[in-house]
């Protein structure tokens, strides 16, 4: 495993030189904050940097300690963090053109090679990505599930650049790996503000949901859901990712009575209408307040998103659709049939329908079979996938029925006056 640090900066340096070398801002994105709030977070932004650095140097086999060959003088991070090292000789290399990475890579391994063992444990660890816009809680409710600060948590805007990876264990013993991202802002808004390093964040954290298993979509109780949370929101569900969808800081609602959680989820509910299976948890991360939850949530979410239906139950949700709705005739007098179905998939649940047109089915009546689905058969939490293919017409299906049905499907071939007839 290798871990990049942030740049350490540990000379001082004044608030300007500071902003310029971390390439921040305490404009964008701060609407709202006291300047106050902001000079102090930016001036709190070095101790934090060293302090995750310090964290990721104590749980290190071998420490790359990088300094730049192009500086006329050679500026040392703090010593101390070598000081157990009787000694360290400089290694010249150049990322750019990758001359000396070969040797750096083999001393690496010369040193850790005592440390290394097979992995023996192949079992599937899933993965949850933590998405949203910037400054809703993203990094807060991965440090609060963990117990410790493992990421910087600032007012400032785009503090977390990189998808960063953490190993966490739930109550009951379950591995996960939890992925907390950039705040994702509008496309429009990142290419207006001119940052190359916010455009690859919003990049890699688009990549993270890719690699997730599970999706916790934050959201921040006081603010409006926008039009970017709905773009958000589409990205999960076209990548078939498991999601629940959390909202943040709700100590901030004031008045709140029985009634409020129904509300909200209404509101919810009808702007990421995209996520209507998407279960929501309501948590304060700042304070640790039902934080615990999310991984609840997002276990159930991981274990409806790997289940399988056998066919037998499958066919019979189906049967039952179609009994209290058949599909729609054409101008034409024609009407779909659906022969069998199966489930050919997980991750997400992908079911395929064996039907005589696949055109005669229109998007109404599959929205109607997905729902049916999902209320008899459940996957809360999951997107679900439904496949529409033409099976040929090989011969006279016995009664119409096919697999699904319990009939025998039948070919008749005559050859020579004899008839032969193949069941299955």
């Amino acid at each position: 495993m290798v871990v990049d640090t942030g740049g350490v900066i540990t000379v001082s340096k004044s608030k300007n030189e500071v902003m310029e070398e971390l390439a921040i801002t305490t404009t964008i994105g701060m609407e709202g904050i006291p300047l106050a709030s902001r000079e102090a977070a930016v001036a709190r932004m070095p101790s934090m940097i060293e302090r995750q650095a310090t964290a990721a140097v104590e749980e290190s086999s071998a420490i790359i300690f990088l300094v730049d060959g192009q500086m006329d003088k050679l500026m040392l991070l703090d010593i101390r963090f070598f000081a157990d090292q009787p000694s360290f000789s400089p290694l010249p290399i150049s990322a750019l053109s990758g001359t000396g990475t070969g040797e750096l890579l083999d001393l690496v391994c010369s040193g850790v090679s005592e440390d290394l063992h097979e992995e023996q444990d192949e079992d599937y660890v899933p993965a949850i990505s933590i998405v949203g816009r910037p400054n809703v809680g993203k990094s807060s409710i991965l440090n609060a599930l963990v117990g410790e600060d493992r990421t910087i948590v600032s007012p400032i805007s785009g503090t977390t650049r990189d998808a960063i990876d953490t190993e966490f264990t739930g109550p009951d013993g379950q591995k996960f790996r939890l992925i907390d991202t950039a705040g994702i802002r509008k496309r429009a808004a990142v290419a207006s503000s001119g940052s190359t390093t916010e455009a690859l964040s919003v990049n890699r954290a688009f990549r993270a949901i890719r690699r997730s298993d599970v999706v916790a979509l934050v959201i921040e109780a006081m603010a409006c859901i926008t039009e970017q949370d709905f773009k958000i929101a589409e990205r999960i569900e076209k990548e078939g990712k498991g999601c629940l969808i959390v909202v943040n800081k709700w100590d901030t609602i004031p008045n709140k009575n029985q009634q409020s959680a129904v509300y909200y989820e209404q509101d919810v509910r009808e702007k990421l209408r995209i996520l209507q299976w998407a279960p929501i948890v309501y948590a304060t991360a700042i304070s640790g307040h039902s934080v615990d939850r999310v991984i609840v949530a997002a276990s159930e979410v991981e274990k409806e998103r790997s289940r399988r239906l056998s066919t037998a139950t499958l066919n019979q949700v189906v049967q039952e659709a179609l009994a209290f709705k058949s599909p729609p005739r054409t101008r034409g007098g024609k009407r779909g049939r659906i022969y069998y179905c199966t489930q050919a998939a997980i991750r997400p649940p992908t079911f395929v329908f064996f039907v005589n047109d696949a055109n005669l089915f229109p998007e109404t009546y599959r929205r109607y079979m997905e729902k049916q689905l999902r209320k008899d058969a459940g996957f809360p939490g999951t997107p679900i996938r439904l496949l529409w293919r033409n099976r040929r017409k090989m011969g006279k299906m016995d009664g119409g029925g096919g697999k699904g049905s319990g009939g025998r499907a039948q070919l008749s071939l005559k050859s020579r006056g004899r008839k032969l007839a193949l069941t299955s």
